[in-house]
């Protein structure tokens, strides 16, 4: 099984000292490093360009880009693309805000018939509206 890993998660993992994670935050970046190490993980260019969006001393910078280097971009198609401007104008219609990454996000995950780990709250809306699958490593899901 693959996952496409949110930026949030990326964020705790590399942004974020070990001993400040509280204990929930803990047990999520052993969840994305087990998915690391069982070759699950899928990224996204748009979701690179997030994590490093915002970095603005360039040792810190340069540190999380060359941490990053070791995954390659999922490959995205025109499909992808058509899917993202599906649900975004799916969630519109139902008076849903988004933004295009995370459409696009969806679209990979629904196209691919893959899970999305995040703790973006707004992903709980498209899993209702959409049925994107979210994964969650307290209900058991295994890479």
């Amino acid at each position: 099984m693959k996952v496409l890993v949110d930026t949030p998660i990326w964020s705790l993992a590399l942004r974020r000292r070990r001993g400040d994670l509280a204990p929930r935050d803990r047990i999520l970046v052993l969840a994305l490093q087990d998915l690391i190490h069982a070759r699950a993980v899928i990224f996204l260019g748009p979701v690179r360009q997030e994590i490093l969006s915002g970095i603005s001393d360039s040792p810190g910078f340069e540190r999380i880009r060359e941490q990053l280097s070791a995954f390659a971009d999922e490959p995205l198609d025109a499909a992808d693309y058509e899917e993202a401007a599906r649900c975004f104008n799916r969630l519109a219609a139902r008076g849903a805000a988004s933004s295009s990454t995370d459409c696009l996000i969806c679209a990979v995950a629904l196209n691919r018939k893959i899970q999305v780990f995040t703790l973006d709250r707004d992903f709980e809306r498209y899993r209702d509206l959409l049925s994107v699958e979210l994964y969650s490593p307290a209900a058991g899901s295994k890479p």
